[in-house]
């Protein structure tokens, strides 16, 4: 389907692929996994032709279709839905010669565009551009809004949802959940695995590569290593290869008696023993992830705060929220030892439930009330943002106590990967990644007793999460987490809280039982028809998720009723014509012939849409 040939590949003097052989075959999927700079995005830039290498050859068929997801949104005053529908280019192009010839008043070519329409599905496309922004955690009021008025982070998901409505044989992903909470990668998980072409992934998500690929490419020293199986499996061969070195063998040792000595305490504080028998599953894989990441530049721990309180942090039927409240009569006790994971779709509220908690939005109602040795430290999906871009990282660490000496600082930072000079380069000329770890440095340099962290893994590649995960497990104080990623939660967190419908409630399951609700349930919808729109059968479900369905199909009835009206339009158009005496006037009429053609095809046309229209009305009434 798509191969390299001893291909070889540079970047201005660097050199990143020599002589590399690749292929994919049909319907594979693939993770790309390779240290930053390894060349993941440049190969990428190679399929689609952004990039021509230097030697070998990059091969594949003419008629292949490529979709790629571009990490820009180019300003446009389209609407949210119209930008995601024009992600089908052949279903933009049958619209606008259907405008043309309707002006035109070609009725024999119209019903031609009609059957064409009809072939690629695109009566449903509107449906199923709605199903995709849902998905993607969009609301029904945000379908018609231009996309001018998103911020960045929204315009990726609509560069997302425009990917995968664009019919492709080869679907490239680089970095798809970056922008994303929990909710909408369990989604976009769930539609890959309904994707009938091949894949090409890029993440540093391990547990959403192990749900969507069957394949590792690893890149490493200018050449790509395949492995069958997903991204633990490849963990797994990898860490059997490095076990074989004693000393990496040791270190790894040492890693994972602290996790040990983590799942020991958490025991002796279970109640619930679903909780503990999962946290010992996720031992027995944390001791190979632990294995396969001793070679790892990143090793360090978050400090002991010198002094704590009991309860550190304590809200008191606190309203929550700007002006008006989000979250209501919230009442939530952090103590020593407690490890909470906020779950909720976006927009329920855990930011705002951890910026309160911080204090950087007063409370509307209720009290919030500090322990006497009460030391934060929080990390906002913002946090790099709040970097002196003019300072190094060395004046960072420093600024927070100037009793530390220079070799301290120094030892400290280069636990995080900053060595040499680059502890006094300025910030300004750091990646994202190093700005991440330097936030990350700064927050444990604090020597906190209670972290709050709202997305703490954004930038960071799977080295460096890994190194946090060891580090919030050995952590003495307090945590409250909000993350996309899972495999954090799942080594980190021992309760969830449930931030939904302006509460804060204790969620009785893990993460499994969380993706129930999400997918199965259906708090999102977690099937896109790819065939003709059909009525979904309600399940049982709660109050929340009937108002959700009932939404979704009120919008396909809606559509079928609009496509409806424009049938009766032209068919009474054409019956018009058909009433015309001078239309029998010669014999063998071509023109009859087109227009009785129409007529038959409109009407079935009208049987068609009627059909799924009261299939849709008997499933809304059902509900």
């Amino acid at each position: 389907m798509l191969s390299l040939t001893n291909l070889s590949l540079r970047r201005g003097a660097l050199l990143l692929f020599e002589e590399v052989t690749f292929t994919i075959h049909q319907g594979k999927r693939v993770g790309l996994i390779g240290a930053n700079g390894s060349g993941k995005t440049s190969l990428f830039q190679l399929i689609t032709g952004e990039l021509e290498a230097d030697l070998g050859n990059l091969d594949y068929a003419t008629h292949l279709r490529i979709a790629h997801m571009k990490q820009e949104v180019a300003a446009t005053n389209q609407t949210a839905v119209e930008y995601i529908l024009a992600g089908d280019t052949a279903l933009a192009e049958i619209g606008n010669q259907i405008e043309k010839t309707e002006l035109e008043q070609n009725f024999h070519q119209l019903a031609d565009l009609h059957e064409q329409l009809d072939s690629i599905d695109g009566y449903s496309a509107r449906a199923r551009a709605e199903q995709l922004l849902v998905g993607l955690g969009f609301s029904q009021d945000d379908f018609d809004k231009p996309v001018t008025m998103f911020s960045g982070g929204w315009r990726i998901r609509l560069n997302l949802g425009r990917t995968l409505m664009q019919p492709s044989d080869l679907l490239l992903l680089d970095e798809p959940t970056n922008h994303l909470d929990l909710d909408a990668i369990l989604w976009l998980a769930d539609w890959i695995k309904q994707y009938k072409g091949a894949l090409l992934l890029i993440s540093h998500d391990r547990e959403f590569l192990d749900e969507c690929v069957g394949g590792i490419a690893y890149l490493n020293n200018k050449s790509i290593e395949l492995f069958k199986g997903n991204y633990s499996q490849f963990e797994r061969v990898k860490a059997a290869r490095l076990a074989e070195q004693q000393s990496s063998y040791l270190k790894q040792q040492r890693e994972i008696e602290h996790m040990k000595d983590f799942v020991r305490r958490f025991r002796a504080k279970a109640t619930k023993a679903r909780q503990a028998q999962s946290r010992l599953k996720a031992l027995e894989r944390l001791e190979l992830i632990s294995a396969a990441h001793v070679d790892s530049p990143f090793h360090f721990t978050i400090p002991r705060a010198e002094k704590t309180s009991d309860p550190l942090l304590t809200l008191e039927m606190a309203d929550l929220g700007y002006g008006d409240p989000v979250l209501r009569h919230v009442r939530l006790s952090l103590h020593p030892g407690d490890r909470f994971g906020l779950l909720g779709h976006n927009g329920a509220g855990k930011s705002t439930l951890v910026k309160s908690l911080s204090g950087e939005i007063p409370l509307i109602a209720g009290n919030r009330t500090e322990g006497t040795n009460l030391k934060p430290g929080y990390f906002s999906q913002h946090q790099v943002d709040d970097l002196n871009l003019t300072q190094s990282a060395f004046d960072h660490i420093q600024s927070l106590d100037k009793l530390y000496k220079e070799q301290e600082i120094r030892r400290f930072l280069g636990s995080f990967n900053f060595h040499g000079d680059k502890v006094k380069e300025p910030v300004e000329t750091f990646s994202g990644g190093e700005k991440a770890r330097l936030a990350l440095a700064i927050i444990a340099s604090s020597r906190p007793n209670l972290l709050l962290m709202d997305e703490p893994t954004n930038h960071l590649d799977m080295d460096m999460r890994q190194a946090l995960t060891v580090a919030l497990q050995s952590f003495e104080g307090a945590i409250l987490l909000i993350s996309h990623d899972r495999h954090l939660l799942a080594n980190t967190i021992n309760q969830f809280l449930l931030v939904d419908r302006g509460k804060v409630e204790f969620f009785n399951g893990d993460l499994n039982d969380y993706r129930t609700k999400v997918l199965v349930q259906g708090d999102v919808p977690n099937k896109i028809d790819r065939g003709k729109t059909k009525a979904r059968k309600p399940n049982v479900r709660g109050p929340k998720q009937n108002h959700k369905v009932a939404r979704q199909l009120r919008t396909r009835i809606s559509t079928l009723e609009k496509r409806l009206e424009r049938l009766h339009r032209k068919l009474s158009e054409v019956e018009d014509k058909l009433a015309t005496p001078d239309m029998y006037e010669v014999r063998d009429n071509p023109d009859l012939q087109n227009l009785l053609r129409d007529q038959v095809s409109l009407q079935q046309q009208i049987h068609e849409a009627e059909s799924q229209w009261m299939d849709l009305n008997t499933d809304l009434e059902a509900i």
